[in-house]
């Protein structure tokens, strides 16, 4: 795919982009230390994974103002604070899962995954390719996520989703994942499409008045 259509302009070097991003990142690893204390190693790796993939414009290009828009990380991050304020409350006698916000963070790494592809490798993705990426793979984390459970029930010995519960219950269960996924899939791709349509705005302006 031609550079021009490409997701190269994401990659953020203005000051104040990168003081909220980099407060981000500190959030993220704080976050994940509570999670190993608390014994959540899973979703502590995965907040791991997150502030990884959120340092590496800043370590590729050796310049700490190289980030990625705060925006982005911003939404990788709900889940955090979902599982804290969200995940176990009730209403109306329904548990909260969280499902939404944990998938909406999935696809927020699937984007910046298929931005840092575009940017440091020979792979080139224009925007629309870069939003289809974010909702398959943000489906297909589900159900990765339900085999991974499955074969952790059976083999190690867990609960995680066999868990003496009706297999009409799990199936249900598992269904209502899928549609988290996709739903916060979809809601993350015209999420973004509004954001990169917003620069592109703001960057024609500018070049309007400069001219």
């Amino acid at each position: 795919m031609s550079k021009s259509g490409g997701l190269r302009d994401v990659v953020e070097s203005r000051r104040s982009n990168a003081v909220i991003a980099w407060f981000l990142v500190a959030f993220l690893v704080v976050a994940a230390g509570v999670n190993v204390f608390e014994g959540s190693v899973v979703w502590a790796g995965f907040v791991a994974v997150l502030a990884v993939l959120a340092v590496i414009p800043a370590v590729r290009h050796g310049d700490l103002l190289r980030m990625l828009p705060w925006e982005v990380l911003l939404l990788a991050s709900l889940p955090v604070v979902g599982r804290t304020f969200v995940v176990g409350q009730r209403i109306g006698g329904f548990t909260l899962t969280g499902r939404v916000t944990t998938y909406l963070a999935v696809a927020a790494v699937a984007l910046v995954i298929a931005v840092e592809l575009d940017v440091f490798t020979s792979v080139r993705m224009n925007k629309a390719f870069a939003l289809l990426f974010v909702v398959v793979a943000t489906t297909a984390a589900a159900g990765v996520w339900a085999v991974v459970q499955w074969a952790a029930d059976l083999y190690l010995g867990t609960s995680l989703l066999l868990d003496g519960r009706p297999e009409s219950v799990i199936e249900t269960e598992l269904m209502w994942d899928f549609v988290a996924a996709t739903v916060a899939g979809v809601l993350a791709g015209v999420l973004f499409e509004y954001y990169f349509r917003r620069r592109r705005s703001r960057r024609a302006r500018r070049e309007a008045r400069r001219s």
